[in-house]
C-alpha cells in the first residue's frame, strides 16, 4: 500500500481534466494521443475496469511461483502459512500487520470446486475472505459472518453444477481464480503463537474429488520467466497498451465479468475488447496507445484525492466503500492499486495518516499524542491496533520490538479516564510506555486497524464516530 509515489499523477489529472474541456474544439492532441480523444478515454476505461483482473493475475503469478509453501509464497491449491508477525527487515510486501497471521492461497475452481476446512477456532477471532478475480470479497466466513466452530465449504467455479458431500456449503466463486486471504488473530506471545499455529495446521484445502481421502497437493511448478523481484503493481503498470488487453481479454475467458457490466461492455466492443474472444488490437488506433497506461493509472490514482467515497478526519483517510464495488470500477482499482485484498468494510476498517492535525508530515523529531476520550477507544467487535509505518510503509526498529499498539498492552488510563498514546522516537518514561508506539528518525506513516467495527453508535461506517488526530506536542 503506497500512495505517495503517484504525487505526478495529480499534475496529470491537470492535464486530463483540461483536455477534456479543449475536445469540444477539436485539440485531440493536448494529450499526445493525436486523434480519437474519444477513443482514447474509452480505452481509459477499459484499461480501468480490467485493472483489478490484471493485478490479481500477475499477483497470483508471482505468489504461486514455488516449488512448495515457503514464507509468503506458496503453489496453487497450497496454504500458505505466516508464523510469526514479520519484523522490521521484512520488505516482500507493504503495510504488514502485527496482529493477525494470515492463511491464505490460490486456487483455480475452473476443473472442480476445491473444499476448505475450517476447524473449531474455540471462540478467537478470525475471518477467511474469499476474493474473486475482479477482487470483489464474494464470501466471509469467520466470527461475524458465521461463529467460530467447525466449518466446511466448497467453492465453485463459475460454470459448475452438481452436487455436494453432506455438511459441505457452496460458495460460488464468479471466476475460476479465487484467492483466500484468511486472517486468525494471535496475540504474539510464544504460547498464543503456539495455538494459533495448531488451528492453521488444522485449516485444510484439497479438490473436492480428494475430499475424505488421503491427499498430498503436487509440487508446485517454476516458472524461471516469471519477474519475482519487481513490486506487482510496478509491473502491471509498465506493461503496454497492446499487452495489457491481450492478456485482459484472454483472462476474461475464464474469469467472466457480471451481468451488471454489460452496458460498460457493450461498448468497450468498439476497440476489440468482448469477454470471451481475443484482443482484435485492430480495432484500436495505435496513435495514443503509448500513452494510455500512464494516464490511465493517473484516473485511477487522482480518486485519492477527489473520490467523495474517500473520507478525510483529522488528518486520516478512509473509505467504508471496500470488498463490494458494484460498478464502481474507479474505487475498484483505487483499492486494487493501493489495498489489493481489501476486507468488506464490516470486516475492517483502516484509516491512514500521513500528516498530523496541521498538515504537516509526521517526523520522528517531534513527538505526538493521539488522545481517545474517556469510554471513546476505537469502536470494534473484534479488535484495533494503530500501527507505525516508515515512509515505505515498512515496520520500524525500534528497542522494545513494538510495531503496533493496542488493547493487548493493558493502556494505562488518564485521571479523567481518557487514553493517550505517545507517538515518538524515544521512550516516554517506564510508566507510559505501555501507551508508546515508537517511531523512526525520519518520517512514518500511522495505520489504525479496526477490525469487525461497530454498526451501531458510535461507528465508523455510520459517521458517528471519529479518528482523534495525533497532535504535535507543543503544537
Amino acid at each position: 500500500m503506497d500512495i505517495t509515489r503517484r504525487s505526478l499523477a495529480f499534475g496529470g489529472m491537470g492535464l486530463l481534466a483540461a483536455a477534456a474541456s479543449r475536445s469540444a474544439l477539436g485539440q485531440d492532441a493536448f494529450l499526445g494521443v493525436g486523434e480519437g480523444l474519444e477513443e482514447f478515454w474509452l480505452a481509459s476505461d477499459a484499461y480501468i475496469f480490467g485493472y483489478p483482473l490484471v493485478t490479481m493475475e500477475m499477483t497470483r503469478r508471482v505468489i504461486t511461483n514455488v516449488a512448495e509453501p515457503v514464507g509468503t509464497r506458496g503453489p496453487m491449491g497450497q496454504i500458505i502459512k505466516l508464523r510469526q508477525y514479520p519484523d522490521a527487515s521484512f520488505r516482500d510486501v507493504t503495510a504488514p500487520n502485527a496482529d493477525t497471521l494470515y492463511t491464505t492461497s490460490f486456487f483455480d475452481v475452473g476443473k472442480e470446486p476445491w473444499v476448505l476446512s475450517i476447524p473449531d477456532m474455540k471462540g478467537r477471532y478470525f475471518l477467511m475472505p474469499m476474493l474473486d478475480g475482479w477482487t470483489t470479497v464474494f464470501q466471509v466466513p469467520g466470527k461475524r459472518t458465521t461463529g467460530t466452530g467447525a466449518q466446511t465449504y466448497a467453492i465453485t467455479g463459475p460454470g459448475w453444477k452438481g452436487t455436494l458431500p453432506a455438511g459441505v456449503k457452496e460458495y460460488k466463486s464468479q471466476t475460476n481464480i479465487v484467492w483466500l486471504l484468511g486472517r486468525i488473530y494471535c496475540t504474539g506471545t510464544p504460547e498464543d503463537y503456539a495455538a494459533v499455529h495448531k488451528l492453521q495446521d488444522e485449516c485444510k484445502l484439497v479438490p473436492l474429488s480428494a475430499y475424505g481421502k488421503a491427499y498430498t497437493p503436487p509440487p508446485g511448478k517454476v516458472d524461471p520467466s516469471i519477474d519475482m523481484k519487481t513490486a506487482v503493481r510496478e509491473q502491471v503498470n509498465r506493461m503496454d497498451a497492446v499487452s495489457y488487453f491481450k492478456l485482459l481479454c484472454d483472462l476474461m475467458k475464464s474469469n467472466p465479468p457480471y451481468a451488471a457490466d454489460k452496458p460498460q461492455l457493450a461498448k468497450f466492443a468498439r476497440i476489440g475488447i468482448v469477454p470471451g474472444q481475443d484482443f482484435d488490437e485492430s480495432k484500436l488506433k495505435a496513435d495514443f496507445l503509448k500513452r494510455l497506461p500512464e494516464l490511465s493509472v493517473d484516473r485511477i490514482m487522482i480518486q485519492f484525492k477527489i473520490n467523495k467515497a474517500i473520507k478525510d478526519e483529522n488528518g486520516f483517510a478512509f473509505t467504508t466503500k471496500g470488498g463490494i464495488y458494484g460498478t464502481d470500477y474507479l474505487m475498484r482499482a483505487l483499492i486494487t492499486a493501493i489495498g489489493l485484498g481489501c476486507n468488506r468494510p464490516q470486516d475492517a476498517v483502516y484509516p491512514t495518516s500521513e500528516k498530523d492535525a496541521d498538515g504537516r508530515k509526521y517526523n520522528g523529531a517531534n513527538k505526538y499524542v493521539m488522545r481517545f476520550a474517556k469510554g471513546d477507544l476505537p469502536p470494534v467487535e473484534g479488535f484495533w491496533s494503530l500501527t507505525m509505518y516508515d515512509s515505505g510503509y515498512f515496520f520500524v526498529k525500534n528497542p522494545i520490538n513494538r510495531y503496533s499498539v493496542s488493547a493487548r498492552e493493558e493502556l494505562k488510563e488518564n485521571a479523567d479516564g481518557s487514553t493517550d498514546l505517545y507517538i515518538q522516537k524515544d521512550s516516554p518514561g517506564k510508566d507510559k510506555e505501555s501507551n508508546w508506539l515508537p517511531a523512526p528518525e525520519g518520517d512514518f506513516i500511522l495505520m489504525l486497524r479496526m477490525y469487525w467495527p461497530q454498526e451501531t453508535d458510535p461507528s465508523i461506517i455510520n459517521g458517528s464516530w471519529s479518528v482523534p488526530a495525533a497532535k504535535k506536542v507543543g503544537a
